[in-house]
């Protein structure tokens, strides 16, 4: 295993603090790996192994375990009174009402408890219902950049020579750990990756969400997929259906997106009018957890590449923990503001500067905001290197690579 210390550093530092631990994220992301790894810190720290109750609900040996009062009844028959034990529950969603568990545990027992899960909103929905107050949560996300290079110096012994040329790499595989602990074809790896869309489609979205008709919602994925880094909202996703002869209505297409949001499949990004200072409620974007299941659904496709590289950097601030939005300044678009507390960067994604009009697109909403914030504009640019006004122009790997903005 190998340590994602971005992650796993977070994680410590909430070791035996009274508070529940969630780990969310999409599937294959890593968040068994995580608790394994925890498992081993909490070892390494002298806590004795019968003290850790680890249970994965996606394995068959706890199959048996589907209730609350289940799973309350097996926990409480490994601990002892009076000593401090430790719960790792790994894909907690599988317990029905499992809510009503993990807050006995809380109440009950001397735990320090960690779950993970893959929907968004079973977790909040339950959480804030049950245990408001008591969690502190942690989204885990896949590969980032840097632990792409991690993952292939460590696994392959591959010690890259240059950073630009292996950005290539991670543009077209996306960031799933499971691509990068062995060698695969591209054929291969993209039936890996379909068939992990395809897991979280069923059991995420369909299955959650009781949608009966997978064809029209596939559809709606594809076109989400194909327009990646472009304003939608749900009239534009309708129209575009009745244009093609397919009547969707506007509460099926905010049901749809709803659920594709709660399973990592997809981020919406909110606009925000840096002028008014206030998050618009239309026109927002539209990313996606990886960009790895953009490649298996729709295939490569070189045209996509702008809207594949402000998927990377969107998911790259989120990774470092900003809030992300679109702005607009008067009438220009703004491709990211990221918020921090009251830090805040503003970044501009482009594929090369092959034109006057281009650096003026990127660059001039930029000169325009009237404050002291970073100013980033990101390229895959080899030569036209210059920066601008106080305005940093880098090349995307770089950017992705670099400590702090």
């Amino acid at each position: 295993m190998i340590k994602r210390d971005l992650y796993l550093n977070q994680l410590c530092r909430f070791i035996d603090k009274p508070l529940i631990k969630v780990i969310t994220g999409i599937r294959r992301s890593g968040k068994s790996v995580m608790l394994a790894l925890l498992r081993e810190e909490l070892l390494n720290r002298g806590v004795d192994a019968g003290r850790i109750i680890h249970i994965n609900f996606e394995s068959l040996e706890y199959s048996g375990i589907k209730t609350a009062e289940s799973l309350y009844r097996y926990v409480k028959d490994k601990t002892k009174a009076g000593e401090r034990c430790y719960l790792l529950l790994d894909e907690i969603q599988e317990v029905d009402h499992w809510e009503k568990a993990v807050n006995s545990f809380f109440t009950d027992l001397d735990a320090d408890i960690y779950i993970t899960g893959s929907n968004s909103h079973l977790l909040s929905s339950e959480l804030s219902t049950y245990l408001a107050g008591r969690y502190v949560e942690l989204n885990l996300f896949t590969l980032s950049f840097a632990e792409y290079l991690q993952f292939r110096k460590e696994l392959k012994g591959i010690e890259p020579v240059n950073i630009r040329n292996e950005f290539g790499g991670f543009l077209r595989s996306g960031g799933f750990p499971v691509l990068h602990v062995t060698d695969y074809e591209d054929e291969t790896a993209g039936k890996v990756v379909y068939d992990i869309y395809s897991s979280i489609i069923l059991r995420d979205v369909v299955q959650r969400n009781r949608i009966r008709d997978i064809e029209l919602l596939e559809r709606v994925v594809k076109y989400l997929f194909d327009n990646i880094g472009n304003r939608f909202s749900a009239a534009n996703v309708a129209a575009y259906f009745k244009s093609q002869q397919r009547k969707i209505d506007l509460n099926t297409v905010y049901n749809y997106i709803d659920a594709l949001e709660g399973a990592y499949i997809i981020y919406r990004v909110p606009r925000y009018d840096v002028k008014g200072r206030e998050i618009l409620k239309t026109l927002e974007k539209c990313y996606v957890g990886d960009p790895g299941l953009i490649h298996a659904v729709m295939g490569y496709r070189d045209r996509s590449i702008s809207g594949l590289l402000e998927n990377i950097v969107m998911l790259e601030l989120k990774r470092r923990g900003y809030d992300v939005y679109t702005g607009r300044s008067e009438e220009r678009e703004i491709d990211f503001i990221a918020k921090k507390g009251e830090e805040r960067i503003y970044v501009q994604v482009s594929f090369r500067m092959d034109a006057q009009a281009t650096v003026d697109r990127e660059f001039t909403p930029l000169m325009e905001i009237r404050d002291h914030h970073p100013k980033y504009v990101v390229t895959m640019d080899e030569i036209w290197r210059d920066n601008y006004e106080g305005i940093k122009h880098m090349h995307i790997a770089d950017f992705l690579l670099a400590d702090f903005y």
